[in-house]
């Protein structure tokens, strides 16, 4: 069910959500208060123009109950449209409001996601810092596609969890595929794709300072910290972006939403880096699961 009363900004095709920090945590905890079955997308240019280039993938995050403004392009566009309450709606920041909110009311989570141990150190962090916050399970998928009994397992590992949120990390686009895979098999009221979030809050990667956050250089922190992997990501696709925006705000290029049931998604994997063991034995690593609950 996506909801109607949240204005959308048109980006190549992709409704980027008018909202800012509180009001995503306010319409989040009120789907968990009326166990209304969503899912929640972050993106920025990355997501933007892989959707510019997939309708399947530009019709999942047109289908999901919020699109937020995770970098600060969106959150300029925003403001072009006449938008002016939007902000960027950072992963890591609202992973801990929407903690800190769900902590409060008793609320638990589940952390489907990272390399082997992140999710763990994600939870037992979050769980110090939130001490009411109930941490269901954590579950680490193999670096692979799963197969339908995998993905039948994980679904009955996370329903028994009784979760009221599920944390995705597997990074874009492969956590938006997933989560509208698994949509319909989850009874979590809230599912939400926060990518490098995982690698951040448990402390496995440095953030980029808050000034280069606030002036929309954060990717080139990011490249600077991983350049082999992020590379082409940013030095193709934020030009391209610049271009391809420009071109829709002139009016020489139109990109049609997508809307509607989202499409049998491809191919879904695990996180994006392997662990190192993992690529010299050839296997995926097995996945990790915890007891319900690990922490309250």
């Amino acid at each position: 069910m996506r909801p109607v009363d949240i204005q959308r900004t048109p980006v190549l095709g992709v409704g980027v959500s008018a909202v800012n920090l509180r009001s995503a945590v306010d319409t989040a905890m009120a789907w968990i208060d009326r166990r209304e079955r969503h899912y929640v997308t972050l993106t920025g240019v990355h997501g933007v123009i892989e959707a510019r280039d997939d309708p399947a993938f530009r019709r999942t995050l047109n289908g999901a109950g919020l699109t937020l403004p995770d970098g600060m392009p969106l959150v300029w566009l925003s403001w072009l449209a006449g938008r002016s309450q939007v902000t960027r709606v950072y992963g890591p920041d609202f992973t801990l409001a929407l903690s800190e909110a769900m902590a409060r009311a008793g609320k638990s989570a589940f952390y489907y996601g990272g390399v082997p141990g992140v999710a763990e150190r994600l939870a037992a962090t979050l769980a110090r810092r939130f001490p009411g916050l109930i941490t269901a399970g954590v579950y680490c998928p193999p670096f692979r596609a799963l197969t339908p009994a995998e993905e039948a397992h994980v679904a009955a590992r996370i329903n028994g969890s009784r979760a009221d949120v599920v944390w995705v990390g597997l990074s874009t686009p492969k956590q938006e595929r997933w989560m509208s895979l698994m949509r319909d098999r989850l009874d979590a009221p809230v599912l939400i794709g926060v990518g490098a979030a995982f690698d951040f809050l448990s402390g496995r990667v440095r953030q980029a300072p808050p000034w280069m956050q606030r002036s929309g250089l954060e990717w080139l922190y990011r490249l600077g910290q991983e350049p082999r992997r992020l590379w082409r990501r940013y030095l193709r696709n934020n030009p391209r972006f610049v271009y391809l925006v420009a071109c829709e705000r002139l009016g020489v290029l139109r990109v049609d939403p997508v809307e509607g049931p989202p499409a049998p998604p491809a191919e879904v994997r695990g996180p994006d880096v392997a662990p190192e063991s993992a690529a010299a034995a050839g296997d995926p690593p097995p996945e990790r699961e915890s007891h319900v609950p690990l922490y309250r």
